[in-house]
């Protein structure tokens, strides 16, 4: 099973990217799952409406087309999802290749409510393109003080709950994914 992670940052070594690299650690542990990371920073993205870089969204695409399920990774900027993810999903296309697929929420903020505001206007964007936005985003509120310099997490609550929600997608995709593709294949081969 392919499952990719998309961090909404353009920073590598930051807060969200360390909450992230968790989530990533905990799919690897799964032998059925095969990892794919996408970081924006290594894209050149053209902006909406721009017709420029067509290969560097082709190239996106096709990273993510074969994943059956995705983490979505943001910090909170301003009371909302970061412009690195809108950029991104901008660039998935309309019908979008997160569409029908199950897709997992993790944000983290500074403050003290967490990423509570990102988190629910990125579910709705995602829901818009017809992605499965899966139950049970993880907010981290505070983030600074969640992380020590190396990235490791202080605390083993929050620790617990993203490897959890690396478990619930697996766990989802593996029953309601993958059986799928698996019937089409058999029917294909059939034929």
């Amino acid at each position: 099973m392919k499952i990719a992670t998309i961090l909404g940052s353009m920073i590598k070594n930051g807060s969200c990217a360390y909450a992230l690299k968790i989530v990533q650690n905990e799919l690897k542990q799964n032998s059925s799952v095969e990892l794919i990371t996408i970081e924006p920073a290594d894209f050149d993205l053209p902006f909406p409406g721009l017709k420029e870089k067509k290969s560097e969204s082709a190239r996106l695409k096709n990273l993510l087309k074969d994943a059956e399920g995705l983490v979505i990774a943001t910090p909170e900027y301003h009371g909302s999802f970061s412009s690195v993810i809108k950029l991104v999903i901008e660039n998935l296309g309309f019908p979008s290749v997160l569409s029908g697929k199950p897709v997992s929420l993790l944000g983290v903020a500074g403050g003290s409510i967490g990423a509570i505001k990102s988190l629910e206007q990125l579910r709705s964007v995602c829901s818009h393109v017809g992605a499965i936005v899966l139950p049970g985003p993880i907010s981290i509120a505070n983030v600074r003080s969640v992380f020590d310099s190396e990235g490791n997490c202080k605390d083993l609550k929050i620790e617990s709950r993203l490897k959890n929600l690396a478990t619930e997608l697996i766990k989802y995709t593996s029953m309601h994914v993958c059986p799928v593709h698996t019937l089409e294949e058999f029917v294909r081969e059939e034929n």
